[in-house]
């Protein structure tokens, strides 16, 4: 099972990594809290796509699949905050970032926020165990989280 965990994660991380090195080359002065938590972002999206994938019918269920998406997703939603999102790495300020200012000012929003998410991929969790219909409840309940965060939290694209 662990390796049905990890391998999704080394996955994105090679992905995450290689793009980042062929795209990166404007952006080598970006602080290295944003490329990790820029890194955390590409890694919650990569394992949404392959659940959603499967929600949408794309992909076939697979609870294994889905089982191991959703629990490498739990585990990079509760990365620590506090070293991720270090003040002065606001949108505008620093490069490769669409961080607004509010995650500082309203930090209890934020935080309420984050541990949405974890709540949902916990949720996700323990839906990809079970059947399709359960997986895209869970989906629409994390879908909602990341909007809630975004929309508040997030500038747009420079």
């Amino acid at each position: 099972m662990k390796k049905r965990v990890i391998l999704p994660l080394i996955a994105a991380l090679a992905v995450t990594t290689t793009v980042g090195t062929a795209f990166g080359g404007g952006h080598s002065d970006t602080n290295p809290a944003v490329k990790a938590r820029n890194a955390q972002m590409s890694l919650i999206a990569y394992n949404m796509g392959i659940l959603g994938s499967m929600a949408k019918g794309e992909t076939e269920f697979s609870t294994e699949t889905a089982t191991a998406a959703a629990t490498s997703l739990a585990k990079v939603a509760k990365l620590d905050r506090s070293i991720l999102w270090t003040e002065g790495t606001v949108q505008g300020e620093v490069p490769g970032t669409r961080a607004k200012a509010e995650i500082w000012s309203d930090a209890a929003g934020f935080e309420k926020a984050a541990v949405g998410l974890e709540t949902a991929a916990d949720g996700l969790v323990a839906a990809a165990g079970q059947d399709l219909d359960a997986l895209r409840a869970a989906m629409q309940a994390a879908g909602a989280s990341c909007g809630t965060c975004h929309k508040a939290y997030r500038g747009p694209r420079n």
